[in-house]
């Protein structure tokens, strides 16, 4: 059996709660990153154009007819 003396323990618990409070801290600054990231992602993402086919400067012939052999 192992002895802790009153000083002791009220260390241990005062340490272990300093360490809960920074994982708290650091997974708050880490969905806040997140959440800005993802903001910048959705605006990189509305301003690519559709993907559309163009046929601008296309002579009109093009894109008409495909042949195709069996």
């Amino acid at each position: 059996m192992m002895n802790i003396s009153p000083n002791q323990a009220v260390s241990l618990a005062m340490s272990m709660q300093q360490g809960s409070s920074h994982q708290d801290v650091q997974i708050s600054m880490m969905k806040k990153a997140m959440d800005v990231q993802s903001q910048g992602v959705l605006a990189l993402i509305e301003s690519v154009p559709s993907a559309a086919p163009s046929s601008k400067g296309l002579p009109a012939n093009l894109g008409n007819n495909i042949n195709t052999t069996a």
